[in-house]
């Protein structure tokens, strides 16, 4: 997982599109957030989020 991370950070910093840098942020928080509603007591109040 960080591998590919940090391959992404080498991809948007040497071809400077630094504007991915936050759409890689969300769809990492998006993706524990996920991981966190399939696993915890605390997925029905995820889900009235949605």
């Amino acid at each position: 997982m960080f591998d590919l991370l940090k391959d992404l950070w080498g991809f948007a910093r040497e071809r400077k599109k630094y504007w991915l840098i936050p759409l890689i942020g969300t769809l990492v928080l998006l993706s524990l957030l996920i991981a966190l509603a399939q696993f915890s007591a605390v997925a029905p109040f995820i889900y009235t989020l949605f």
